[in-house]
């Protein structure tokens, strides 16, 4: 089993003009990005997908459109096919930005895709140019990507303007059962709003057999729709034993946000569980699906950047 295609693309870029951004800037890259992607890939310009002729064969579609391919064994309630890429905004809060300000923003792209990168590069090109933010003085503020990182080295050519062929991706596999390192205590940190359902409704709090929950939808749902198929692990055994996991200590709260929908015309919610928490118990085997998603992000809304957990700090059992 080769496992999943994952790439990590950090952009830097740098402002044309004085800027003002939102201080979580996810849904403002995600949409500037998704309207300059379908500018770059659209081949007839259809106002929308559904009678398009080449939807079937057309890279907007699979990156945005993702039909449903998901029939998981694991009962955990899978809905939709997630899509192939997350986009983890500037991880900034700073909202008024002067000319000549750098930024980064970071690209991940799960499965096949990986092979098109330079289809998203050109597309945030595209939406450098059209500008981004509240418009000031009639427009919006331009940038200019000045480079790319991936796998640990610059994959952008100065001397083009185009990134190399290159690049740093690398195969995500899952194992399951216990590692030889012993772990019975980790310190999780919610680097952005983690948003997700249980029992119909969205959840407020995390007990460790919910983080494990959205880790293996997660999981499993990549993997089935990007990947060789749905890793074979024991999901009933291990939601029934991260049941006994304790929750040490946590300084949770509740991020309120909201974007607004252009395509629906309406405001969606947004909000999610950022802050700390501790667990306590036998986590040696779940320690692997923690280290995956730290890669991938979890729960609802990760094309916007929600659910990127990290910043780990194992206690080994003497």
């Amino acid at each position: 089993m080769k496992g999943l295609q994952y790439g990590k693309y950090t952009f830097t870029c740098k402002l044309d003009a004085p800027a003002i951004l939102p201080e979580y800037k996810g849904s403002t890259f995600r949409g500037v990005f998704g309207t300059a992607f379908k500018h770059a890939v659209c081949a007839l310009k259809h106002p929308t997908c559904d009678d398009c002729p080449l939807r079937r064969h057309c890279l907007y579609t699979v990156v945005f459109e993702t039909p449903l391919a998901v029939s998981p064994k694991s009962d955990l309630r899978v809905s939709a096919t997630p899509h192939p890429f997350v986009l983890q905004p500037p991880k900034t809060r700073k909202q008024n930005f002067a000319q000549g300000d750098a930024f980064q923003f970071t690209l991940l792209l799960f499965g096949e895709v990986n092979a098109q990168f330079r289809y998203f590069f050109h597309a945030f090109q595209e939406a450098g140019m059209t500008g981004i933010g509240k418009r000031i003085n009639g427009r919006r503020p331009s940038f200019h990507i000045i480079d790319i990182h991936s796998g640990g080295q610059s994959i952008y050519a100065s001397e083009t303007g185009l990134p190399t062929n290159e690049n740093g991706v690398e195969w995500l596999t899952v194992t399951s059962g216990s590692t030889s390192e012993k772990t019975d205590r980790v310190h999780l940190t919610l680097k952005s709003p983690l948003r997700f359902k249980f029992k119909n409704r969205i959840e407020r709090d995390l007990p460790f057999h919910l983080l494990v929950r959205a880790m293996l939808r997660r999981i499993s749902s990549l993997f089935i729709a990007y990947a060789d198929g749905e890793p074979n692990l024991d999901y009933k055994g291990l939601l029934e034993r991260a049941e006994k996991v304790r929750t040490a200590k946590k300084h949770l709260f509740w991020h309120d946000w909201e974007r607004y929908s252009n395509r629906q015309k309406q405001r969606m919610p947004m909000s999610g569980i950022a802050g700390d928490i501790v667990y306590e118990g036998e986590l040696d085997e779940f320690m692997p699906f923690i280290d995956i998603c730290s890669k991938l992000n979890i729960g609802k809304n990760t094309a916007f950047g929600l659910g990127k957990i990290g910043c780990f700090r194992h206690s080994i059992m003497s």
